[in-house]
């Protein structure tokens, strides 16, 4: 039997539903968020370990901190050891330094403000940007040492510019962009020059006159920022730049220094995004050579998921790479040599989880058993003795004990509640420790969840999680949530349990489903590679597909399936209702983009090369192209103060909507920026999806309780 078909398994429980349903009773609508008891009860987090015999958890209730014995299970309450004895901080524009609890003290006494305060390794000084410019103060005399002098509106050193911060350097960085060296000698940094960048306006409507946002913000075909790396002495002195011309078109991701500070390790890709190289370079010349060259005929992705893991033995690292077609890892000596592929195969690795350099061994995650659950795996440097250490049909998370003699999993599948088990480095169960499953979990009537595939017509098995309505009845016929996000190796499908959060709709008897296209990651580069010059084109058709199969099934309302998602899925939703029209019958989408030449130039070019190169494709993958095959009914929300997909996106596709006379709904977020869940606009977001899906979707009022 197909999988996609219903399962005698699923008949079974159909049939001891009907059989036992006067002793079940459904969860409340606040068991369902979470906010009391239900199906499961609160779960330990377990965050590491202090030592091999002694993992760490943090209490549900609480929080406190514990260590908990391997052997014993006592509990002994736990402090995080500091980093250091030293913290540094920005506290009313000023850099100060803290020693253990003793008071802070102010180390800058500017008025503009200092960012990113960072200390050497040797704890002598600190490094900071004020105004764009890179500066140190010295902690002993306070002296500060001012290493760049040319910051402007439109230069900046040690500071990230825009789309670095987006998209290459990342968000998590605060638009940080120096390095010190491990040996505190040198600090390495970029300069960003985005002259020819051009600025894009964001207006916010607050106040009397209202305000602008200017931001050089590079669109898809736009002059990039020019980028130099520099370094200068701690001490102060000339800046020597890397041997590289900053007007050539180009990028360069996150760079690595070597355990002694004799080199850096810098990534270069050219802006078509296709061609990977690895430099070392010396920072007292800014000579630079090659000691790694990747092309692929789609693109390259730039240091993603630790693509670099440098071996305490300082003469070999660890690469992580696609090129194959399959993310896997390989084994280099710092030179660039190639020693031996260490995985291989149709499948991927996701994490480097320990290194055991005494033994030659490597403990990684995989998604080797099905690409919608994850395992733990050991291999030899050579690429032998593998071995998966984890357990069961579940999608395992692991943390590895100190030595990697020991690691605890916390494991689900769709239809088991979350577990932590304690096992050894050979996948022998030492103990289980937890399981969140309720002592009265059986007595609830819930709706069925479970994986399922849904073919293609050229091979493809698009993997899917459903959730069916409380006491399915084949019989009757259900509307349809079908979430997603879309975005190239970006899945969302995973076997795993799924919380409380679709029951409510169970309950209300709406069928819940997300379903992963072919370009999603669960095929690989390979698949992930066929978006290459045609964002949209095959998420459309994987997602029709998906749309065709639900509507073909007897238990389906087919004039009632609704499509949802943010961002890139705002995207493929608002394509549904025009480019798809014909399949989907409501779309919520979020901040979308529209139109690709509206978004960044790094992501965007990436997938697409330029709108120049590639006009038609910049066509074909515009919802613009297809608002006259809209029907349906779409709701379109957006923040006025989106800095990433500009609310430009939303603007240009509603004027193409009234000049086609086409009924819609938009909803804005006024301050709002990406995303709003969090902010107090988050509850007006759950409130108005409610109202949409019961006023469309279940043709009813939203029960007074939804609003408490």
């Amino acid at each position: 039997m197909k999988l996609y078909l219903l399962s005698a398994t699923f008949i079974a429980f159909l049939s001891a539903v009907a059989l036992d349903a006067s002793a079940q009773q459904k969860l409340t609508f606040q068991q369902t968020q979470g906010t009391v008891p239900s199906l499961t009860k609160p779960q330990a987090v377990i965050s590491g370990w202090s030592d091999d015999s002694h993992y760490i958890e943090t209490d549900p209730k609480t929080r406190q901190m514990y260590a908990v014995d391997i052997r014993s299970g006592e509990r002994s309450s736990y402090s995080p050891p500091p980093k250091s004895n030293v913290e540094v901080m920005v506290k009313d524009k000023d850099v100060y330094i803290q020693y253990g609890k003793d008071e802070p003290t102010k180390l800058t006494k500017d008025t503009a403000e200092e960012k990113n305060p960072s200390l050497s390794p040797d704890g002598k000084y600190v490094a900071f940007t004020r105004n764009s410019d890179l500066y140190a103060v010295e902690v002993a005399t306070g002296k500060e040492i001012r290493y760049t002098m040319d910051a402007t509106d439109v230069i900046y050193n040690g500071y990230s510019s825009w789309v670095y911060f987006e998209e290459i350097l990342g968000r998590p960085t605060k638009y940080k962009a120096f390095w010190w060296a491990p040996d505190s000698k040198h600090l390495a940094f970029m300069r960003f020059d985005d002259t020819k960048v051009p600025m894009f306006p964001i207006n916010g409507a607050t106040g009397q006159h209202g305000y602008t946002e200017k931001t050089r913000y590079p669109k898809a075909g736009d002059p990039n920022p020019e980028v130099k790396i520099g370094f200068v002495p701690t001490a102060g002195g000339a800046i020597v730049w890397a041997d590289f011309n900053e007007k050539d078109d180009q990028y360069f991701g996150t760079p690595y220094w070597s355990f002694d500070g004799s080199s850096m390790m810098v990534q270069w890709m050219n802006r078509g995004q296709d061609n990977l190289k690895f430099y070392a370079v010396k920072p007292e010349t800014g000579a630079k050579k090659e000691i790694y060259d990747e092309k692929q005929s789609s693109w390259v992705d730039l240091d993603y998921d630790g693509r670099i893991t440098y071996l305490e033995d300082k003469k070999h690292y660890i690469l992580k790479s696609d090129k194959t077609g399959w993310a896997h890892y390989y084994l280099y000596t710092l030179d660039g040599k190639l020693l031996n592929p260490l995985t291989s195969g149709k499948w991927q690795v996701t994490n480097l989880v320990y290194v055991d350099e005494k033994n030659k061994v490597i403990y990684f995650t995989a998604r080797k058993e099905a690409s919608t659950r994850t395992d733990l795996y050991r291999v030899n440097y050579n690429g032998k003795d593998f071995k998966r250490l984890t357990f069961g049909e579940y999608s395992h998370q692991v943390k590895i004990s100190p030595s990697g003699k020991y690691f605890i999993t916390t494991y689900s599948n769709v239809s088991t509640p979350s577990k932590q088990t304690l096992l050894d480095n050979t996948g022998k169960v030492v103990k289980e420790i937890s399981d969140s499953k309720s002592a009265d979990f059986e007595t609830y009537a819930i709706g069925k969840t479970e994986m399922i595939t849904i073919p293609t017509d050229d091979g493809y098995n698009l993997p899917a999680v459903i959730t069916y309505p409380v006491n399915f009845d084949q019989s009757k016929t259900y509307p349809v949530i079908f979430s997603m996000y879309g975005g190239p190796d970006a899945g969302t499908v995973t076997n795993t349990w799924k919380g409380t959060a679709p029951q409510w709709w169970a309950n209300e008897g709406i069928i819940q489903i997300a379903v992963d296209h072919r370009a999603s990651g669960q095929f690989g580069k390979e698949g992930v590679a066929l978006m290459h010059r045609n964002l949209g084109k095959w998420e459309m058709k994987d997602y029709i597909t998906a749309a065709k199969w639900l509507k073909a099934k007897p238990w389906v309302n087919n004039k009632k399936l609704l499509i949802t998602g943010h961002s890139y899925g705002g995207y493929m939703t608002t394509m549904a209702l025009t480019y798809g029209a014909d399949y989907f019958d409501y779309g919520y989408a979020g901040a979308p983009v529209t139109s690709w030449e509206l978004y960044d130039s790094a992501y965007t070019e990436r997938f697409m090369d330029t709108p120049k190169e590639n006009p038609e494709g910049y066509k074909n993958a515009s919802v613009l192209t297809y608002v006259d095959k809209y029907k349906g009914l779409l709701r379109v929300m957006h923040a006025d103060m989106d800095d990433n997909v500009h609310m430009q996106n939303t603007i240009q596709f509603i004027n193409k909507m009234e000049d086609a006379n086409k009924h819609f709904e938009l909803m804005i977020y006024p301050g709002g920026r990406h995303g709003w869940s969090a902010t107090v606009k988050g509850k007006h977001d759950f409130t108005e999806r409610v109202r949409f899906y019961y006023q469309n979707l279940l043709e009813k009022p939203v029960p007074e309780e939804l609003f408490k």
